[in-house]
């Protein structure tokens, strides 16, 4: 949203090297690796009320003035880095749920590479090339074989294979709800702080690097200084001056190591943005970018070494016969295809996903066949059809708005009364809380079947699992599936029994997941299943307005209530002043609610109007002090985010020794001291990433002027519609504002799921 290299919400398309003010907000920072107008005056958005009856009034009284988280993984540069720092450890002393869901994460990636392991080609998908591609895969096939590569190896490219039928998926292992997250011994951090120190990086990344690296990681540090990069926030630049301290006249450009460790580099950072994987001519580009003299080289020692992967996806084009391949025999065609190179981590998520969805669709079974025709009855109006599908598929996907929820709750209702195991998860606690209302039952959510994602997958919620590791769950619902990032949905999918039924649900208008991929887009286009579009709007002038901007238009809106009110500034300043009186003042007194159930939701974290200076604008108001605790009072609002990609609410309650005491979503929660500052952000303003998920009475979404390059039309649509009541627009953009949502949809990510699932599954038509 401003020049400030901070976080903004969207990633742009394939690129590791896009500037970092275009890139989305995953998670909490990091340290520092280096030493009134009408609705034709502002272009048709919101209310006929003018400048705002709320603004008018607070005018007429007064003159006074008045953090986050991809997994998501965010997305610039400085929060990949904030992503990775959390990624180290859990939120609470000794057990806590971002600990378990971390162990849950280690266990399913330890799962996935025996897999990898056992298959019999490393490359899935392809057919004949030519050029560097050719001489990519050669390298790989050397490596795999045991030589290193060589001239030769690059000058005899062969064919690649064809991708082999999918084995079938083995029971995931149980995963303990009671592990803590692994943390360096002090030796392996002293010794790392050694070489920091020699080398003249902060010594304060010691603990990050020893994570990174594990065991001997200061001699793996010296040995080659810029593994350094694969900790999060540490640029290239960053990593050059380190090495070139630490080794003097050995340093270049063109080391080897430095080539393998920024491809690593950009992979992560294309991660951070949203790929699972680069095409081959863009990640070339991006490192010749960053000054590497050989990006051909750079890539094919990378492949060598096993720091990333290559791939081939075929190029499905209907209606057009593939070309004929010089010098092939007659019959046989080349077909198209694209090649791509991903981390490890990411690809072999993505492929897990893609069988796991395979064996869900390929196991439905009859032998329940009773319940679910008393499910697909016991299910009525908009929920029928929804019924019905469920009834006769593993796999379906819904969509809808908010108030389209209520047909995946009637149908949770409707399976537990007809005796199946049915679960409902969600993006974050409030979400749950607000499905587990429309039940119409009594208790929590969690007696209602009621939880989120994360707990799910840490056995903290949900019914738990059998003796082979797979839920014990004959239906499971998940809402805001658009926030599921591949290995998240992998690692659901995969803790799926044979039999069960599946039903991935969302609103397609809002921002995707935090993390890496766009599953619940992926799925919706490979039209893999049945998909119910829920017929339900969303009610009142918000659900007017949102229902406009999801296609694209900025209408006029009549809010006789004050429901939306369009507040102009001229600068950022202005815009801070303004925000801070809405908040404080204006709508509490017109619109009767209060400061602490009203959000403030803008571009990003840095610039004169991010969150950082509208937090200590808010703190100041709402709850002055001096930070006692890290900059932190008891009662100031803050977005903790346990693991990357994820934000919750809370409000601090006290410090103490143990770390910093908090309240979310209605647990208590204790973040250690050396997490507090990658884990907690002030909360009054958060970012529309971090808000996604969860919805607030009121909602201010501020747009000063340099938000313009940030806006698209799923961040406008993902921010006015976290709004339940009151919605007020302070509107400092002119015309980028109907521009964005006429012109800019989401931006594009390189993602594999759709070419892996067309050879298994057939297309639903």
């Amino acid at each position: 949203m401003s020049t400030e290299p901070e976080t903004t919400e969207e990633a742009g398309p394939g690129t590791p090297d896009t500037p970092r003010a275009e890139r989305e907000e995953t998670a909490p920072e990091a340290a520092p690796a280096d030493a009134g107008g009408s609705v034709a005056d502002t272009g048709g958005a919101g209310s006929t009320t003018g400048p705002g009856d709320a603004e008018k009034a607070d005018d007429s009284q007064s003159t006074d003035d008045s953090k986050s988280a991809d997994g998501s993984t965010s997305t610039e540069d400085s929060e990949s880095a904030e992503g990775a720092a959390a990624d180290g450890g859990a939120g609470a002393g000794g057990l806590s749920e971002a600990a378990a869901e971390l162990a849950a994460q280690r266990i399913e990636r330890e799962r996935i590479e025996r897999r990898k392991a056992e298959r019999a080609a490393p490359v899935r998908s392809g057919t004949k090339l030519s050029g560097k591609a050719a001489d990519l895969l050669a390298a790989v096939r050397a490596v795999e074989s045991g030589e290193k590569p060589t001239a030769a190896v690059f000058a005899d490219p062969t064919p690649a294979p064809r991708r082999p039928a999918p084995e079938p998926v083995r029971p995931p292992q149980p995963v303990p709800a009671t592990v803590a997250a692994g943390v360096p011994a002090p030796e392996t951090v002293a010794a790392v702080r050694e070489v920091l120190g020699e080398g003249g990086a902060p010594d304060t990344l010691a603990p990050q690097v020893a994570a990174a690296l594990g065991e001997g990681a200061g001699d793996a540090l010296r040995a080659d200084p810029w593994r350094l990069l694969q900790v999060g926030g540490v640029r290239p630049e960053q990593a050059d001056g380190f090495a070139r301290v630490l080794l003097g006249a050995e340093c270049g450009p063109d080391d080897e190591r430095r080539g393998r460790a920024v491809t690593a580099w950009l992979l992560e950072q294309a991660a951070v943005a949203g790929h699972t994987a680069l095409e081959l001519p863009a990640l070339v580009t991006a490192l010749g970018r960053q000054g590497v003299p050989d990006p051909d080289a750079a890539v094919q020692s990378a492949l060598a070494e096993g720091e990333a992967l290559l791939f081939q996806d075929a190029l499905d084009e209907p209606g057009a016969p593939a070309p004929r391949q010089e010098g092939a025999e007659d019959g046989e065609l080349e077909r198209p295809v694209r090649v791509l190179v991903g981390l490890e981590r990411y690809a072999l998520a993505e492929e897990s996903l893609a069988d796991g969805l395979a064996r869900l669709v390929n196991s439905l079974s009859e032998d329940a066949e009773q319940a679910w025709e008393a499910l697909a009855s016991g299910v009525s109006g908009g929920a029928a059809e929804l019924g019905r599908a469920v009834a006769g598929h593993a796999l379906v996907l819904h969509t809808g708005g908010e108030a389209a929820r209520a047909e995946p709750a009637a149908l949770l209702g409707a399976a537990r009364a007809a005796g199946l195991r049915a679960f409902a998860a969600c993006h974050t606690p409030d979400g749950g809380r607000r499905l587990a209302a429309l039940l119409g039952e009594g208790g929590e959510p969690a007696e209602r079947g009621v939880g989120t994602v994360a707990g799910l997958l840490s056995g903290a919620e949900g019914p738990g699992r059998d003796a082979d590791g797979a839920l014990n769950l004959d239906l499971l619902i998940v809402s805001d599936a658009p926030q599921l990032d591949v290995e998240s949905a992998a690692m659901l999918v995969e803790s799926l029994p044979d039999g069960a039924r599946l039903v991935l649900g969302g609103d397609p208008g809002v921002l995707w997941s935090a993390g890496p991929g766009r599953v619940f887009a992926d799925l919706l286009a490979a039209r893999v299943c049945p998909q119910i579009a829920s017929r339900v709007p969303d009610p009142g002038p918000l659900g007017e307005l949102l229902s406009g901007v999801g296609i694209g238009e900025l209408n006029q809106v009549e809010a006789p209530g004050k429901e939306i009110v369009i507040v102009p500034v001229r600068d950022p300043g202005e815009a801070v002043h303004r925000t801070v009186q809405l908040v404080a003042d204006s709508v509490p007194r017109a619109i009767g609610v209060p400061a602490e159930q009203t959000v403030v939701i803008t571009p990003g974290h840095g610039g004169a109007a991010g969150t950082r200076a509208l937090n200590t604008a808010l703190k100041e108001r709402l709850n002055p002090g001096p930070g006692r605790f890290g900059g932190f009072d008891p009662g100031d609002r803050v977005a903790y985010s346990p693991a990357p990609g994820r934000s919750v609410p809370g409000v601090v309650v006290r410090a103490d020794a143990d770390g910093l005491h908090l309240t979310c979503a209605g647990a208590a929660v204790v973040v250690p001291r050396e997490r507090v500052e990658s884990q907690v952000r002030l909360g009054w303003a958060v970012t529309a990433h971090q808000a996604v998920g969860t919805r607030w009475p009121a909602v201010v979404v501020v747009l000063p002027g340099d938000a313009a390059q940030a806006l698209t039309r799923p961040w406008v649509y993902t921010a006015f519609g976290r709004a339940e009541r009151h919605l007020s627009v302070v509107h400092g953009v002119d015309q980028a504002l109907p521009k964005a949502v006429a012109e800019i949809p989401a931006r594009p990510r390189t993602t594999r799921l759709g070419a892996l699932l067309r050879p298994q599954i057939p297309a639903a038509g």
